[in-house]
Order: structure tokens, then C-alpha cells, then sequence
């Protein structure tokens, strides 16, 4: 059983980007969970590597992505805790894959847009990571101090997301416009 630190934080970042698409016609669930894979890769090329939805076995919508985060393959496994139009939160327990060799982190994903007026919205994507058990131990056995982990976790996320977030808050508004026509 994995076990999850969340009194620990490893990365933590959100940044937002305006886009000129009405609030009302925003879905923000309709676009995740139908995001085409190529569509998916231009959103933050070359990190962007894969991705696709399913179900867990209970039902739950769940969105998988394949992407590098510094020298990490992370391969997410984001199950939707909240699956609204205006607002998803999808949490992983994601296995990476270093140079080390694998290990396992836990990831939110918190997607959102607000209004700001009647033609524009602005949209946030936030990520926060927490270690595992198992990650502290793999830091442990290869040498790296939490602090030296987290600080290099902090800057590669922190990079990637604000990288994707303008490029995904982008595709949302072709997403509306296209629903709109």
C-alpha cells in the first residue's frame, strides 16, 4: 500500500492565463477528458509525451499522462475528485522514473477558470506534489537530501507548469469555440 506524505510538499506551483472565451462556455471537464493525444503534446512540447482517459475500476473519470518533469518520465494515473465545468481536481499517484531508477510521488492537479467579464475568462492550473514513503526511502538510499530533492522538484515543475499553463488555457478556448459553433 502506497502511503502518502501530505504533510510534506514537495512542489507546489499555479499559474493562471486570460483567455477570450465566455465563462459559460467554458468546460473544462469536456475538454480533459477528451483531449486528443497530439493536442495533448502541443501543450507543452517536448515534456508532453502521451495521453488518454478512462475509468477506474469503480467508475471514476481518469485522464493519463505521460510526460518528462526535469529527468523524470512521470507517468500520472489522475482520478477526478471534482469534474465540473469550471473547475477539475484530479489526484495521481504517479510513478517516476529517474535515472535512479522508480519511485512514486503523489500529484493534485487542480484545473479551474473564473470570470472576469462577459467575453473573458482566466484559467488556473495548479499542481502540488507530496512524497511517498517510498520516495523518501528511494531518496534515502541514493544520497539525496529532501531539501536537494525538493528544491530540484520545486524548479522542474514549477518550470513545466508555467510552460503548459498558457498553451492548455489556449486549447480550452478552441475547445469552447469549437463547442460554440
Amino acid at each position: 500500500m502506497t502511503v502518502i506524505r501530505n504533510d510534506l510538499i514537495l512542489s507546489q506551483s499555479a499559474f493562471s492565463h486570460v483567455i477570450d472565451v465566455p465563462f459559460e462556455k467554458v468546460d473544462i471537464a469536456k475538454w480533459l477528458f477528451s483531449l486528443p493525444d497530439a493536442e495533448y503534446q502541443r501543450c507543452a512540447p517536448p515534456d508532453h509525451i502521451a495521453a488518454g482517459a478512462t475509468f477506474t475500476d469503480d467508475g471514476r473519470r481518469m485522464s493519463i499522462n505521460v510526460e518528462m518533469i526535469g529527468t523524470g518520465l512521470v507517468v500520472q494515473h489522475y482520478v477526478g475528485e471534482v469534474t465540473e465545468a469550471a473547475h477539475c481536481r484530479m489526484v495521481s499517484t504517479s510513478d517516476v522514473f529517474t535515472p535512479n531508477g522508480r519511485t512514486k510521488v503523489q500529484v493534485i492537479w487542480d484545473l479551474s477558470v473564473r470570470k472576469i467579464d462577459d467575453t473573458r475568462c482566466e484559467y488556473t492550473n495548479s499542481v502540488v506534489s507530496h512524497p511517498t514513503e517510498e520516495f523518501l526511502e528511494f531518496i534515502k538510499e541514493h544520497g539525496i537530501s529532501w531539501e536537494k530533492a525538493q528544491s530540484d522538484r520545486q524548479q522542474s515543475s514549477g518550470d513545466h507548469n508555467r510552460r503548459e499553463t498558457p498553451l492548455f488555457a489556449e486549447s480550452i478556448a478552441r475547445a469552447a469555440r469549437r463547442a460554440a459553433l
